[in-house]
């Protein structure tokens, strides 16, 4: 029953954030177009509610020549990469903002699991043991406010997972009013090879 609920909150406040935001999409567009050659707009094949595909949104913030499918954070040196404009949207998390059409469309939810990419194997099937893949995924979730970037694959399953066994209008609130903390703050945002992804690296 609250999917249905959760699904015309979705449409209401992603259709109004449209409208309102819709001038900071021009005044970012063009300088991100300004800056580096390439679309204002980059997408991403995600995996999406029941393991579908579909393409993400978001506002281009590194250089064409990037190497593809591959988490920013894995990258030996993202620097060379990304963009200066890229480099503050990145830090204050507005390159995720055209993903509110795709909330629009159906294709994700405002909180939910963050869609992983296509070849994240490891974390889908990790996911599959929660039922992480059978809720829409979100703009920001449960994982998000708890480490981010920085969370090794197994526990951002995990924390997936308690999303889905306590979803509910509470938890999305919850969960959306400690994402925009988050952002100020910048938490577990991560350029480049994170300390656990070395580690990891190191025991192999």
């Amino acid at each position: 029953m609250y999917q249905i609920t959760k699904r015309i909150i979705d449409i209401v406040l992603s259709g109004i954030a449209l409208i309102l935001l819709s001038p900071v999409f021009m005044i970012l567009s063009i300088l991100i177009k300004k800056e580096s050659e390439g679309p204002i707009l980059f997408k991403q094949k995600r995996v999406g509610l029941n393991k579908t595909q579909f393409n993400i949104l978001k506002f281009r913030t590194m250089r064409i020549d990037t190497p593809k499918d591959s988490p920013t954070h894995l990258l030996e040196n993202p620097d060379q990469y990304i963009t200066k404009i890229g480099k503050f949207l990145r830090k204050s998390s507005l390159d995720e903002l055209p993903q509110i059409w795709n909330i629009f469309r159906g294709e994700m939810s405002i909180i939910g699991p963050r869609p992983a990419l296509w070849n994240q194997y490891d974390l889908i099937e990790e996911r599959d043991k929660y039922g992480a893949n059978d809720v829409p995924p979100g703009l920001t979730g449960w994982a998000q406010i708890n480490g981010r970037d920085e969370l090794p694959i197994d526990v951002k399953a995990k924390l997936d997972g308690e999303y889905v066994e306590k979803k509910s209008l509470w938890m999305d609130t919850k969960c959306f009013f400690l994402t925009i903390l988050s952002v100020l703050k910048s938490d577990g945002v991560v350029e480049g090879k994170s300390e656990v992804v070395k580690q990891l690296e190191e025991r192999k």
